[in-house]
């Protein structure tokens, strides 16, 4: 291995990939005879990690690995880097997103029923779209309806591990500014969640309920990947 800290290395991966790297993806890039174990990867991770701090930018683990991504702070004056407009999503489309990720695996008859209006099909087709749902399965009653969950890619998006990185539907009700946070331009804070989190404390009260075309906010999502590589389509 040349005399280059493993942690510089990992660094200048992440950049060039411009998306998440799992740890096994990482060791793969080296020549067997120079292969780093998992424990050490880790290790140089986590000093990445610290030689982050102070940064505009931060390493964050994901469902599908380590990225390294622009701060929330900073996410409104780095998306006017690029001419396009941030996608717009409804409340009911959040709504809808957050009840397949909080009741998964769910049926689209049972979010109708939560929610008290029919789910269109272009919130449908647009999660599908988005690669943020799939279907799981099948109900074991008449007609066999769907069974909805989320994938690796709404993770991903949303910043999260795994769904026990989702703070509990309890923990929603304390938030007090959780709505009002939804009006936020950008639509995105610290956490990169509120949007999502908002609509979910709105189906969870039984008030969330709106028509599919009222109520639209900006993207959830407030990170930028930092790539040296030609930039992929960011979602939203």
């Amino acid at each position: 291995m040349s005399d280059v800290p493993l942690s510089t290395v990992l660094e200048a991966v992440l950049l060039a990939a411009g998306r998440p790297v799992a740890v096994e993806q990482m060791r793969e890039l080296f020549d067997e005879h120079e292969r780093p174990s998992v424990a050490e990867l880790q290790a140089a991770l986590g000093e990445l990690a610290s030689a982050c701090e102070g940064r505009a930018f931060e390493l964050r683990e994901v469902a599908s690995g380590w990225r390294l991504q622009v701060r929330p702070i900073h996410a409104e004056i780095v998306s006017r880097l690029w001419q396009e407009r941030p996608s717009r999503y409804s409340r009911a489309l959040l709504e809808t997103l957050s009840l397949i990720a909080y009741r998964q695996p769910i049926t689209r008859g049972e979010i109708e029923a939560i929610r008290g209006v029919t789910v269109s099909s272009t919130i449908m087709r647009t999660l599908q779209e988005r690669n943020w749902i799939r279907v799981v399965g099948h109900r074991e009653v008449p007609g066999r309806p769907e069974l909805l969950g989320t994938t690796r890619e709404f993770l991903d998006y949303f910043g999260l591990r795994s769904l026990d990185d989702l703070p509990t539907l309890a923990e929603l009700r304390d938030l007090d500014d959780i709505k009002v946070q939804l009006e936020f331009p950008g639509g995105a804070g610290d956490d990169g969640l509120p949007a999502l989190l908002a609509a979910t404390a709105a189906s969870a009260d039984g008030d969330g309920a709106v028509e599919d075309d009222e109520s639209t906010v900006q993207s959830a999502s407030g990170t930028s990947v930092l790539a040296a590589a030609p930039r992929d389509e960011e979602p939203g």
